[in-house]
């Protein structure tokens, strides 16, 4: 199963290439954030990241409330982060 996970971006690391570092749960990895080219996130900003890239910008309290949510799903939650600490974009 593939799920999209709220992460935090803590770093535009390359605003050319649309690249930014998001913290999902306390696992920090570079992802393309070139699908939200319109209205590119900052640092503190929610995003929802599913396979490397931030799929759409969301706030907070929905951020909190999905983390809360997928978390709660157990052994997929556990294999999606896994997945994530073992990726690379770059």
């Amino acid at each position: 199963m593939c799920l999209g996970i709220p992460g935090r971006i803590v770093e535009i690391t390359d605003r050319a290439n649309c690249l930014a570092r998001v913290d999902v749960s306390g696992v920090q990895r570079t992802i393309s954030v070139r699908l939200l080219e319109r209205d590119l996130p900052d640092v503190d900003d929610w995003v929802l990241v599913h396979v490397g890239f931030a799929m759409a910008r969301i706030d907070e309290k929905e951020a909190l409330l999905t983390l809360d949510a997928v978390q709660k799903m157990g052994e997929s939650y556990q294999d999606e982060i896994d997945a994530l600490d073992s990726s690379s974009i770059v």
